[in-house]
């Protein structure tokens, strides 16, 4: 990875936001079965997350979408997010998606985008970008200053995803690996092995949880210079990542 760019940036977030995340690198985001028997009917279940620091439980999350939004126009449906600190209920960041029209294996148009809170406060941003094969999308902080750009590996000049970046996909540790890389917003091309800040990792999952449910986990390795608010804004974009490319049928699939 490449030393990141420098951003001064004062936290603008919650005092619950600053104090469990100043000094953290990694943090991993487990979606919850909740919901299983509803999903095996057909019905979308509200997504929850569970957010762990090595391996304590700091935060969790709950969906806020109607039931028919969450059936019939998944993974494009609006929905507000609260992630709250555990036994507190305090607020850690509110993501909040509107509704954007889906397309297959591009986009042009009717970018998807998330706008990231915390305490009533704007943090930042994330934007789709136009793309084809491969999604990318950009991260910008509360003044729409770019901070990041974010986007699956990528092979053969950057035209398409590279299923090998985190390892084999057939066997051993790469299997059933899916990442998005975390790129300077001032990089000149973020193709191929280009240096990158940070990575927000799908991670396998087991085969009973595959079947009955969409449960996701993610890996998150925050940027070593990013500041709390960034680094809450990289925890909206893992939720926005899962709601677009990995929640229902999504068309739009990140590889």
């Amino acid at each position: 990875m490449t030393k990141p760019q420098k951003n001064e940036m004062n936290d603008r977030g919650t005092n619950v936001l600053s104090s469990h995340l100043a000094g953290c690198q990694k943090m991993e985001m487990r979606q919850t079965r909740r919901g299983w028997l509803q999903e095996c009917c057909g019905c979308e279940a509200k997504t929850e997350f569970k957010y762990f620091i090595g391996d304590t439980q700091v935060f969790h999350s709950l969906e806020d979408a109607g039931c028919c939004c969450r059936t019939f126009c998944m993974p494009c449906h609006p929905y507000e997010m609260t992630v709250k600190e555990l036994n507190t209920e305090a607020e850690v960041i509110t993501v909040d998606r509107p509704f954007r029209c889906a397309v297959g294996c591009c986009k042009c148009c009717c970018y998807q985008e998330a706008f990231i809170k915390s305490g009533g406060t704007d943090l930042g941003s994330v934007k789709e970008t136009c793309w084809f094969c491969v999604p990318s999308m950009k991260v910008y902080d509360h003044q729409d200053e770019l901070l990041y750009i974010v986007h699956a590996p990528t092979c053969c000049g950057g035209c398409v995803v590279n299923c090998c970046a985190e390892g084999n996909p057939c066997c051993g540790k790469g299997c059933c690996k899916q990442s998005f890389r975390i790129y300077p917003g001032d990089a000149g091309s973020t193709d191929g092995d280009a240096p990158y800040l940070g990575v927000i990792m799908k991670k396998p999952k087991s085969a009973m949880t595959e079947i009955f449910t969409d449960a996701d986990a993610f890996e998150v390795d925050f940027p070593k210079d990013a500041t709390n608010d960034q680094k809450g804004i990289i925890m909206g974009v893992g939720i926005f990542i899962n709601s677009v490319f990995f929640e229902g049928d999504s068309t739009e699939d990140g590889g």
